[in-house]
């Protein structure tokens, strides 16, 4: 889950030696900086695994600051994703206009180019406008050409992390959230949610810290790839749906409310501008049948987050309730399953 924008600044400086030299190296090039060893740091508060500053340098004439994004990898999230092919779909991102740009590497992290645009609030989503482009944005970004293997990841990835949060657990807890159980439920929707669904390069994390608009342009970015990579286009979808019912800057973060699951009328219209962004109007009954689907894959975004939130308890220490939001996300699933699956 990605970063995002309540600054402070950092007193002390909190960046390895490796990251300094490439800002030096990156500001050296630039004629307007004043002084490339001058750089101020700001961390940018709110993300949920990695920690990320604004690198400032003041420029000869005064009135604009360079800029660029330093990310810092947070501890155990390997257990997630390979690293490695997130730098690759970054860099390929990059070249396909997607995102920022890749403007340096050091062991535990990047720096990236600073967009100056403003990352999304939980209230945005509902915004029609906001929601229309994203819509567009999204569709735009699931027939990108991106390397590799176009085969569907998410069910190998869900066998995955229920064996990591096996190992994790202690007996009480992998008893409480039926852990010997969800083996069988993973084949269920794999069997039932399998056939006849179109795959794309989907981003998987399609939550309101993961997207930034510029608001002279009103043009969408989405960015933090980490969870990227093939998969149905209706689980993204659905995902990103079900990340409507949740506000990671209230007083309490790791609390979804399912009342603001968009209605009806609202996922539709979604599905709607989604489809006709190709150039073709969708027929009615398109809509509807990509409604279905996306309603059925909600049951994987919830095993999904909630087992990435067993496992994060256990390998991550910044400060959020990560099992009660685990345990939300199954509860969910556990209400739901009955009405959108055939029994």
């Amino acid at each position: 889950m990605g970063a995002v924008n309540n600054s402070k600044t950092n007193k002390e400086n909190p960046l390895p030696t490796e990251a300094k030299k490439i800002l030096q190296s990156i500001a050296s090039e630039w004629s307007d900086v004043a002084d490339p060893n001058a750089l101020q740091v700001i961390r940018l508060k709110g993300a949920m695994t990695n920690e990320v500053y604004q690198i400032k340098w003041p420029t000869k004439a005064g009135e604009m600051s360079r800029k660029v994004l330093v990310r810092i990898y947070g501890e155990g999230v390997d257990v997630f994703f390979n690293r490695e092919d997130e730098i690759q779909t970054f860099e390929c991102m990059s070249k396909h206009g997607q995102g920022p740009r890749l403007l340096g590497r050091f062991p535990n992290g990047r720096i990236e180019e600073f967009i100056r645009a403003r990352t999304l609030s939980a209230s945005d989503l509902r915004d029609q406008d906001i929601s229309a482009l994203i819509a567009a944005k999204l569709r735009e970004f699931h027939y990108l050409d991106m390397p590799g293997p176009k085969t569907v990841k998410l069910w190998d990835r869900l066998r995955d992390w229920l064996n990591t949060a096996k190992r994790l657990c202690p007996p009480e807890e992998a008893e409480s959230f039926c852990l010997t159980s969800l083996g069988e439920e993973i084949s269920e929707l794999e069997r039932q949610l399998s056939s006849n669904q179109f795959v794309g390069f989907c981003h998987n994390d399609l939550q309101y810290g993961n997207i930034m608009i510029d608001e002279q342009k009103m043009f969408i970015t989405i960015i933090d790839y980490e969870y990227s990579c093939y998969n149905h286009v209706a689980f993204d979808i659905a995902n990103h749906f079900c990340e409507m019912a949740a506000d990671y800057h209230s007083e309490t973060p790791h609390l979804m409310d399912y009342n603001k699951y968009p209605g009806l009328e609202e996922r539709q219209r979604f599905l709607r501008i989604y489809l006709s962004s190709s150039g073709e109007e969708p027929s009615d009954h398109e809509v509807e049948q990509l409604l279905e689907d996306v309603e059925k894959f909600t049951l994987a975004s919830h095993l999904f987050w909630g087992l990435w939130g067993i496992i994060s308890k256990h390998v991550n220490d910044i400060e959020f309730d990560y099992l009660e939001y685990g345990r939300q996300r199954f509860q969910q699933y556990w209400r739901t399953k009955p009405k959108l699956l055939d029994s």
